[in-house]
């Protein structure tokens, strides 16, 4: 899905996002996005973890 937005729509959403909230809450929402990105890759992770432990003891 990222892979057809390319560099001139990355472009775009960036300035988009600078309009809409501002250059004192970019750091904000960067930093609180990339929280919530680590936590859902620790629950894949997790997940796939539990799955692989359930399959051995089939």
């Amino acid at each position: 899905m990222l892979s057809n937005i390319g560099i001139p729509g990355l472009i775009l959403v960036l300035v988009l996002a600078l309009i809409i909230f501002g250059p004192s809450k970019l750091p904000e929402i960067g930093k609180a996005f990339g929280t919530t990105l680590k936590e859902f890759k620790k629950s894949t992770r997790e997940l796939v973890s539990d799955e692989n432990q359930n399959e051995d003891k089939k």
